[in-house]
C-alpha cells in the first residue's frame, strides 16, 4: 500500500462527514478526566462562602470573632478586605440602549456584599481554613446582622409603584426598557389584519444543573506578581480579560487561567463569578493556593439561572393566512444583578421571525431587577424562546382559522429563491429550504397516520396530541478566533483553539477538519484550549459557534502550514518553491515522483535540519482568524404526546427531527448534541421550574423539590439531515449546539395543547396543571 492509499483510507475513516467516536471518551469513561475539583496544589487551603440567608436587607455588620478563633481557620475576608486590596466589582460589559437612547442601568456587582444583600445566597464573606470541613464549620459561626427589607421576586411586581427598591441606580427596578422594530408599521399591520392571534406566554425559570458543580483554585506568585486561577469555564481568554480588567485591575499578562475537563455548563459557566476574587486575594494574603468547590445546595443559590420571561405574543394575518407582523411585549427577570446576554432583548429580535416571511416586527422588553439569583445564558439564551413564541402563535392561529398547522407554515415559509433574505430583524439569511425540511419531517413522523394512533390512545384512556416545532437560530456573533498548529517532540501535533470543550467533543471534529485539509493522520492530533498562556485570542464556546469558527481558523492555519511547508520542502528537495505542489499530506516537485511527507518533514526539522535564515524555521503556525458572520441553523421537530386522563401525566411517545446544520463534520456528535438539547427542552416543558416564596426564599432549592428529566423521560428520537451548506463560512457549517432546545420547546408544547383540544397551558406542563386543564370543562 503506498502513502496515497494510506492517506485516502484514513480520510475515509476519519474525514469530514464521518461518525468518528470522541477522542476523549476512553479517558473519561475510565474516570481519568481532570475536572476542577480534581486539581489539588501543594499546600492548598480551603474556602467556604458565607451566604445571605435573606433575600433583601441592609447589611449592618459581620461578626467574625468566634469563627476566626475556630480550629484551622486561616482568614475570613469581607468586602472591606477586597476594597483595601484595590479589587474591583464585577461589571456588565453590555450596554444595550434604552427605548429613549439612554444607557441601560448596570450597577456593579460586588464579589462580597457591600451595604445590602439582594438575594438569598449572595456571598457576604469568605472563610479560609486548613480543611474544607473546618472552613464550613467556621462559616456557620459567622454572624450576620441584616436588617430585613421587603423582597420582590416577580418582574411585574417589581415594576409597580411602591415596590422594594433593589438598586438606587435603577428607579422602579428597571434595568432596560428595550424596543426594536418599526412600531408604526406593526401598528398599521395589526389594524388592517383580517385576524389577530394573541397569547400570554411564559418561559419558566430554570436551574442550570450542570453535572459538575463550579470549583476553583486561586494562587498568587509574588516573584512574578502573577495570578493563576484553575476553574471550569467556557473560554479562558474571556475569564482572563474580565478578571484582569474588572477585579484585579492588572494587565492581562498578569493573569493565568487554566481549565481542564468541564462537566457541562450550557452558558452558566461563561462568566466570572463573585467567588473568584476572594479566592485570589486569600491566596496572596496567605502565600498558598486556596480552593473552593460548590456544594449542590449552594449551586441552586449561586449559579446563574436561565429563561424567566413573561410575554404577550401577537401575530397579525391577512385573509389568506399570510403573516403581516409579529409583536412581543413583556418582562424579563434579570435577578439581583445584570449579566449578558439578556436573552429577552437582541436574541429575541434575531430569532422570533423563525423561518417565515414576516414583513414587520416589534419587540418590547422590560428587563427588571428582582431579589433572586441573577439570570444569564442558558442553552440558546433567547434563541429557543423566540422560536417558541412564534411556533405557539402559529399553532394557535391555525386552530382559530381552521387551517392545517403544516399548511399555515408552508404558506409563510421564506422560499429558497428569496435567498438571500433580509429579515426585519436585520439578519441576512443566506440559505435554507424550509418547506422541504418541514415536508421531510412530516413524512418521517407519519403525519397522515396520526388519526389511527390517536384512536388507539383513546381506547387506553389517553389523550394524544401532535405538535410541530420549526426553528431557525442565529449563531453567536462574529469575533476573532485562534487557530494554532504545533508539532511536538513526541511526534504528535497540537491544535490550539480559543474555543473550549465543556462536553461537546471538540478534539475529534477539529482533528477531522485538519486531517482532511493537510493530510496529517487523525491519530496524531491533540487539542489544547484551556490555557490562557498558550493562546492569543479566544471567543470561547457558546451560541453554536465553535465548529464554524474553529474550522475556519484551522483551515486558514492549515493554508499557512502548507505555504511554510512548500518553502521548507523546496530546500530539502533542492527545488524552487514555485515548483512544489501539495496534496494528500505530501510536498512534491511538479512533474516528478520526488516528494516528502509533511510528517517526515516535521521529523527532519525536529531532528536538527538546518534551514536558511530567510525560510520559516518550523512548520508551527500561530493564526488569528477574523471569524465569519452569522449562520442560520434550522429544522423541524415533530412530537407526539400521550396524556393520562385520570392523572394528567404526560409521556412524549414519538419524536422526529430534520435539521439543516449545513456541512456536518461528525454526524455522531451532532446527533448527541441534538438529543441532549431535546431532553433539556422536555425538562423545561414538563417539569423544571425554579420557584421563590414572597420573601424571596427559594422553594425549589434541591433535587427533592426541583424536578429534572431522567432517562425514562427521553423518547426514542429519529434524526435526519437536510443539509444546505451556508455561504457565510468556508466549510458551510451552520452550528448545532442549541437546536435541540429550539425545536423541542414548541413541538412538545404544541403537542400538549393539541391533546388538550387547544387549551393553552404554560410551561412546565406538570401533571397537576394538565389534570386541572382536563377537568376544567
Amino acid at each position: 500500500m503506498d502513502v496515497f492509499d494510506d492517506v485516502s483510507l484514513s480520510l475515509m475513516k476519519f474525514g469530514v462527514g464521518q461518525p468518528v467516536p470522541r477522542k476523549e471518551d476512553p479517558t473519561l469513561l475510565r474516570g481519568e478526566g481532570r475536572y476542577s475539583d480534581d486539581v489539588n496544589l501543594a499546600g492548598q487551603a480551603h474556602a467556604v462562602m458565607v451566604r445571605s440567608p435573606v433575600a433583601h436587607g441592609v447589611l449592618r455588620g459581620i461578626d467574625i470573632e468566634t469563627a476566626s478563633a475556630m480550629p484551622g481557620v486561616l482568614a475570613i475576608l469581607t468586602a472591606a478586605d477586597l476594597d483595601a486590596a484595590g479589587f474591583g466589582p464585577l461589571r456588565c460589559p453590555m450596554n444595550v440602549p434604552q427605548r429613549d437612547g439612554s444607557p441601560m442601568k448596570t450597577p456593579p456587582r460586588p464579589s462580597l456584599a457591600v451595604g445590602k444583600v439582594r438575594y438569598v445566597g449572595e456571598a457576604v464573606a469568605c472563610v479560609v481554613a486548613e480543611t474544607a470541613v473546618q472552613a464550613k464549620d467556621a462559616a456557620e459561626a459567622v454572624e450576620l446582622d441584616i436588617e430585613t427589607l421587603p423582597a420582590v421576586t416577580a418582574p411585574h411586581e417589581a415594576l409597580k409603584p411602591g415596590a422594594p427598591q433593589i438598586h438606587d441606580e435603577a428607579p422602579s427596578n428597571l434595568v432596560l426598557d428595550f424596543h426594536y422594530g418599526d412600531g408604526e408599521a406593526v401598528k398599521k399591520a395589526f389594524t388592517e389584519a383580517a385576524h389577530v392571534t394573541r397569547l400570554e406566554i411564559v418561559s419558566n425559570r430554570i436551574a442550570v444543573s450542570a453535572m459538575e458543580p463550579r470549583s476553583a483554585i486561586g494562587s498568587y506568585d509574588p516573584a512574578t506578581e502573577r495570578w493563576t486561577l484553575h476553574l471550569g469555564c467556557q473560554g479562558v481568554m474571556g475569564i482572563r480579560g474580565t478578571l484582569a480588567k474588572d477585579v484585579l485591575k492588572v494587565t492581562p499578562d498578569k493573569v493565568h487561567v487554566l481549565t481542564g475537563n468541564v462537566g457541562g455548563s450550557f452558558g452558566m459557566k461563561s462568566q466570572v463569578y463573585p467567588e473568584y476574587g476572594p479566592l485570589l486575594l486569600a491566596s496572596r494574603k496567605l502565600g498558598r493556593p486556596v480552593k473552593w468547590t460548590d456544594e449542590r445546595s449552594e449551586s441552586f443559590l449561586s449559579d446563574h439561572a436561565g429563561r424567566d420571561h413573561q410575554r404577550v405574543a401577537e401575530l397579525a394575518l391577512d385573509k389568506d393566512g399570510r403573516f403581516l407582523a409579529v409583536r412581543l411585549s413583556g418582562t424579563a427577570n434579570a435577578g439581583a444583578y445584570i449579566y449578558p446576554p439578556m436573552p429577552a432583548t437582541t436574541n429575541a429580535v434575531k430569532n422570533v421571525i423563525d423561518v417565515y416571511r414576516t414583513p414587520a416586527m416589534e419587540v418590547n422588553s422590560k428587563v427588571v431587577f428582582t431579589n433572586t439569583t441573577p439570570v444569564a445564558a442558558y442553552r440558546g439564551a433567547g434563541r429557543p424562546e423566540g422560536n417558541y413564541f412564534m411556533e405557539r402563535l402559529i399553532d394557535t392561529a391555525a386552530r382559530e382559522l381552521a387551517i392545517d398547522p403544516a399548511d399555515l407554515r408552508r404558506r409563510n415559509h421564506i422560499a429558497p429563491d428569496q435567498m438571500p433574505y433580509k429579515a426585519p430583524s436585520g439578519m441576512n439569511y443566506d440559505s435554507g429550504e424550509f418547506t422541504a425540511v418541514l415536508d421531510k419531517a412530516l413524512k418521517a413522523a407519519d403525519w397522515e397516520g396520526f388519526a389511527a394512533r390517536k384512536a388507539e390512545s383513546a381506547a387506553r384512556n389517553k389523550l394524544r396530541g401532535r405538535g410541530i416545532g420549526s426553528y431557525l437560530e442565529v449563531t453567536g456573533p462574529p469575533s476573532k478566533e485562534y487557530g494554532g498548529i504545533r508539532f511536538e517532540e513526541d511526534g504528535t501535533v497540537t491544535m490550539l483553539s480559543g474555543t473550549l470543550d465543556y462536553g461537546q467533543g471538540h478534539a475529534t471534529p477539529f482533528a477531522q477538519v485538519l486531517a482532511a485539509h493537510v493530510g496529517i493522520p487523525f491519530e496524531r492530533f491533540r487539542l489544547l484550549q484551556g490555557d490562557s498562556d498558550q493562546l492569543k485570542v479566544g471567543g470561547g464556546t457558546g451560541g453554536s459557534r465553535s465548529a464554524l469558527v474553529a474550522s475556519q481558523a484551522f483551515l486558514e492555519a492549515g493554508d499557512k502550514l502548507i505555504e511554510q511547508g512548500k518553502q521548507i520542502a523546496a530546500h530539502v528537495l533542492e527545488a524552487s518553491a514555485v515548483d512544489i505542489e501539495f496534496a494528500h499530506g505530501r510536498f512534491t516537485i511538479a512533474g516528478t515522483d520526488r516528494s516528502i511527507g509533511i510528517i517526515e518533514l516535521a521529523d527532519r526539522i525536529r531532528g536538527g535540519l538546518t534551514l536558511p535564515a530567510d525560510l520559516p524555521q518550523s512548520l508551527d503556525v500561530s493564526h488569528i482568524s477574523d471569524n465569519p458572520p452569522f449562520s442560520f441553523p434550522n429544522g423541524c421537530h415533530i412530537a407526539e404526546v400521550e396524556i393520562d386522563r385520570d392523572t394528567g401525566h404526560i409521556d412524549v411517545v414519538r419524536y422526529f427531527m430534520v435539521n439543516d446544520f449545513g456541512t456536518v463534520i461528525n454526524p455522531m456528535l451532532v446527533a448527541g448534541q441534538a438529543h441532549g438539547g431535546v431532553l433539556q427542552a422536555i425538562g423545561q416543558a414538563l417539569m423544571e421550574h425554579t420557584i421563590y416564596d414572597p420573601q424571596g426564599q427559594p422553594v425549589t432549592g434541591s433535587y427533592m423539590d426541583y424536578a429534572l428529566p431522567r432517562a425514562e423521560h427521553a423518547p426514542d428520537m429519529s434524526i435526519e439531515s437536510h443539509a444546505v451548506p451556508c455561504k457565510t463560512n468556508r466549510m458551510g457549517i451552520k452550528g448545532c449546539g442549541e437546536a435541540g432546545c429550539a425545536g423541542a420547546l414548541p413541538s412538545v408544547m404544541n403537542a400538549i395543547v393539541d391533546a388538550l383540544d387547544g387549551k393553552h397551558i404554560d410551561m412546565p406542563a406538570t401533571p397537576e396543571k394538565v389534570w386541572r386543564a382536563i377537568n376544567a370543562g
